[in-house]
């Protein structure tokens, strides 16, 4: 039954892990980080993300300015920044490395012990990408309900809310952290590879015709 199992976690890891980075990599690039609905004017709709704000308007659609500087910007936004890189990264890094180590690719059949190094690698890079996804997104939203609730700031004043990009930042770093976890779980099975089942079956039926022709007289 572990024969079965382990390509079947093998495999759902790639795919969650796969659907985590495309997600993650979604989130870099999204304006709604944050969201400001103004009171007064109920037709606009502001957005922040990492690169650029926008407003939408009901009749004249969306409008988006990048941000001129880097240093510029408020400092959970820059590091989000650094770690949204980093997370996509090291995510595509483990994608290739665990890509690389699956049993049933054919490529390097009888070297299984860098197979299963690889298939280890790569997880560990898939869980990290997933943690370093989740803390940008967490650190913005943290920020942001500070920033709701400060009572310094008056309240006819607009406040930020949470924006679309930060549910798809947490669900891309459960995907890669669930992917990883698959990926990694299946390195602590000792089934053994079914190659050397074989040989091991072979090798008992050629002792045992050895030990029947001696037998005989």
């Amino acid at each position: 039954m572990a024969l079965v199992y382990q390509p079947m976690m093998q495999l759902s890891g790639i795919l969650f892990s796969l659907l985590g980075w495309v997600l993650s990599c979604l989130t870099t690039y999204l304006p709604q980080w944050k969201n400001l609905n103004l009171e007064l004017n109920e037709l606009e709709i502001w957005t922040m993300g990492l690169w650029q704000a926008c407003v939408v308007q009901e009749e004249g659609g969306m409008q988006c300015k990048d941000f001129d500087s880097f240093l510029a910007l408020p400092p959970e936004l820059r590091i989000s920044r650094i770690l949204m890189f980093f997370s996509n990264g090291s995510g595509l890094l483990g994608l290739l490395l665990s890509g690389f180590g699956l049993d049933c690719l054919k490529i390097g059949e009888r070297q299984q012990e860098q197979k299963k190094r690889l298939l280890l690698f790569g997880g560990m890079l898939v869980w990290i990408s997933g943690i370093t996804a989740i803390v940008p997104v967490s650190w913005v939203a943290h920020s942001t309900v500070q920033e709701f609730w400060d009572e310094n700031i008056p309240d006819i004043v607009p406040r930020w809310d949470f924006g679309e990009a930060l549910f798809v930042g947490w669900l891309a770093g459960f995907c890669l952290i669930l992917g990883g976890s698959l990926l990694n779980c299946t390195i602590c099975s000792t089934e053994v590879h079914p190659s050397s089942v074989h040989y091991t079956v072979a090798e008992q039926q050629d002792q045992c015709q050895r030990l029947e022709t001696e037998a005989r007289p």
